[in-house]
């Protein structure tokens, strides 16, 4: 059983991980809550869905109702294996999975929300995190940089998380994120769409529109790139999160480059926008790994990204992207403006990230492994 917060999560992160596992034999059940993206579930007979509704925000009241639920659902369903991602999930499944006994209790950390948080809402994120260490029976990291930043922090024992293969939380689909399945007239055609001539550059952002997501730092660098007279279009694509900032600063952030940024909003086909990018940007504070890195490595687009615990194992600095200090837009700036001035190394870089993500994160490789750890704890829960 899988649980994440909503089904975005589920959509884009671990549908294809979920249809692999049933092709294994492994009958998956999906839990998250509702959603606008469930339509597009693919759901079938080893893989089928349950909603249940996770308050974003503490709630105490529809924290306990939604741990009832958990409860009465692993003791009907009685699953083997429960395996959460994302915060709320993960502490609700730990405790419900903990009291009902369920015999494998996995959760996955992709981030800290608490990083950047003061007082009490950090003590009590860093206290749910130790819970979910505690109760589970074993914990994993998308990345090695965040595992061992976990330890330090005294979140969780080193014997009790580990990281699959390289890291990622269910690799990346390299059939799908293939930038030869887009003809140059595709290619051209999706730029028209958006009234971008076929010299610009573009810069891709793809995920939350927030503010953590550095997207403040972004638009300050992308404003001095048009008023240095560089050719190139921003396109944001990803749904607005209004709890974390959202659209409220892009009007006023960029009176030169206004004209040039686009806000796009989500979209199920995130490869469409990176068969015509010539950088990927994500200037975050915090990620866990930033699977959107190594979709966009997989299509030969290089990243310009953060030097934070994750980004710094999805990108190989000087190799397959940049990497600056976080909240240094000046940094930001410089590194994309270094890249549009050098042709030869952005094509270099972009075919060293290329053959990296396909070597290390291709998502059968990465399911198989999450398969066979999935078999090992079931043969020990049962000794």
């Amino acid at each position: 059983m899988r649980l994440a917060s909503v089904p975005f999560f589920l959509v884009s992160q671990l549908q294809l991980q979920a249809e692999q596992l049933a092709a294994y034999g492994m009958e998956v059940q999906l839990v998250s809550g509702e959603g606008p993206e469930l339509g597009r579930l693919h759901l079938g007979p080893r893989l089928r869905y349950t909603t249940i509704e996770f308050a974003r925000p503490i709630h105490p009241w529809k924290d306990l109702k939604t741990l009832w639920q958990l409860a009465r659902l692993f003791i009907r369903e009685r699953p083997e294996i429960v395996h959460s991602t994302t915060p709320k999930p993960g502490l609700l499944a730990a405790i419900a999975g903990f009291v009902t006994r369920v015999p494998v209790r996995l959760h996955t950390f992709t981030g800290q929300p608490w990083l950047h948080r003061r007082g009490l809402v950090r003590w009590l994120a860093r206290t749910a995190d130790r819970f979910i260490g505690f109760l589970n029976t074993c914990c994993y990291a998308d990345s090695h940089s965040q595992r061992q930043f976990l330890i330090d922090e005294g979140i969780i024992s080193e014997q009790k998380i580990h990281v699959l293969g390289h890291g990622s939380l269910a690799g990346v689909d390299t059939v799908r994120f293939d930038r030869n399945r887009w003809s140059e007239p595709e290619r051209q055609d999706i730029r028209r769409q958006y009234s971008i001539s076929p010299e610009t550059k573009i810069i891709l952002f793809l995920g939350r529109i927030a503010r953590d997501k550095g997207i403040r730092e972004l638009l300050m660098a992308f404003e001095q790139l048009i008023v240095d007279g560089k050719d190139c279009h921003l396109l944001l694509v990803g749904p607005s999160d209004e709890e974390c900032g959202g659209e409220s600063f892009l009007p006023s952030g960029t009176p030169h480059a206004a004209k040039r940024i686009q806000s796009v909003g989500y979209t199920d086909c995130p490869e469409r926008f990176l068969a015509i990018a010539d950088i990927l940007c994500l200037p975050s504070y915090r990620e866990g790994f930033g699977t959107v890195v190594i979709e966009a490595a997989a299509m030969g687009v290089p990243v310009v990204g953060t030097r934070i615990n994750g980004l710094k194992d999805a990108v190989v600095n000087g190799e397959t992207g940049m990497l600056v200090e976080s909240h240094d837009a000046r940094a930001l700036y410089e590194a994309i403006a270094t890249l549009l001035s050098s042709p030869a190394q952005l094509a270099r870089l972009g075919h060293a990230a290329r053959e990296r993500a396909r070597r290390l994160f291709d998502a059968k490789y990465v399911n198989r492994l999450l398969a066979e750890e999935y078999l090992k704890l079931l043969m020990y829960s049962r000794r």
